[in-house]
This record gives structure tokens, sequence and C-alpha cells, in this order.
């Protein structure tokens, strides 16, 4: 089975840094484009960053200039830098992935981790 799974979350003092990581575990051949989202409370899902498998990435305007997206294809990891944080940054942040190829030849689309809270917090 394809799995994503994240880590990084934890409570941080408005102003400081997370680095967010999630690993794509499983027979996987190639993996397209990867995400992460974020949703509080009594808020919709929201899109925070993407990138493609050519590396080219987009921000939610929220998070500009303080988020960066990266990932490493050979490990089948994406990250999220993220500084500068802010309260209203407090959320579980989930990774995605639009669509992957299984070692076994099969698609697999819209595969999402389980999530990891971020809280930012005095």
């Amino acid at each position: 089975q394809v799995q994503l799974v994240e880590s990084g979350g934890g409570l941080v003092q408005p102003g400081g840094s997370l680095r967010l990581s999630c690993a794509a575990s499983g027979s996987i051949l190639s993996i397209n484009d990867m995400g992460w989202y974020r949703q509080a409370p009594g808020k919709r899902r929201e899109l925070v960053a993407e990138i493609t498998v050519g590396g080219n990435t987009d921000y939610a305007n929220s998070v500009k200039g303080r988020f960066t997206i990266s990932r490493n294809n050979a490990e089948n990891t994406v990250y999220l830098q993220m500084n500068s944080l802010k309260t209203e940054d407090t959320a579980v942040y989930y990774c995605n992935v639009d669509k992957l190829r299984t070692g076994g030849g099969t698609w697999a689309y819209n595969v999402w981790g389980q999530g990891t809270q971020v809280t930012v917090s005095s």
C-alpha cells in the first residue's frame, strides 16, 4: 500500500519556524504534483503550497514570502519550511499527491497524509 506520513509539526511561538516533512512510502514508481494543505477548526481546507514534478511552485497569498515548499524526488518526500509563523497559521497540515504510479503499474489519485498539527501560540 502507498501512504503519506507527515512529521515536524508542533507548538511554536509567533515569529518562529517549523519544517514539515511528508514521505511517501510503499511501492512507488513516480509521483506527480505534491502539495500542502491546512485546515483549522471551523474553516475550510485550503491549499498552502504546491510543487510540480518539475519543481515549479505556487503559494497561497497568505504565506508568500514566509513558506517554502521543496521536494526530494529520489526519496519521494516533500517539505514545507515555515518561517515568521503567525497565530493564524495554526491548523492541521496535510500533504497531498495528485497522482502517483505504483510499482504494480497502476495509478493512485488524490492521496492524503494523516495530517500534523501546527500550533502557533505564546
